[in-house]
């Protein structure tokens, strides 16, 4: 499978400009799960911006209706 990096860029909301894995959702994924963390997408701007990432933090950003 080709890998869609200039489509997934224009979508991307992660604020970490110095990341290789910019628009490479699959590298990006695996990165963020081995430390039980979700990327950027899934968080709105201003919770991905604190860059905790974590689960805990997205369970919380759910049970206050944020997401």
């Amino acid at each position: 499978m080709e890998c869609k990096k200039e489509k997934n860029l224009k979508s991307c909301n992660c604020s970490y400009h110095p990341c290789e894995k910019k628009g490479v959702c699959c590298d990006c994924l695996m990165y963020h799960l081995r430390s039980r963390q979700l990327p950027a997408c899934c968080f709105p701007k201003d919770a991905e911006r604190t860059y905790d990432r974590s689960f805990e933090h997205f369970a919380r950003l759910v049970s206050e209706k944020k997401i």
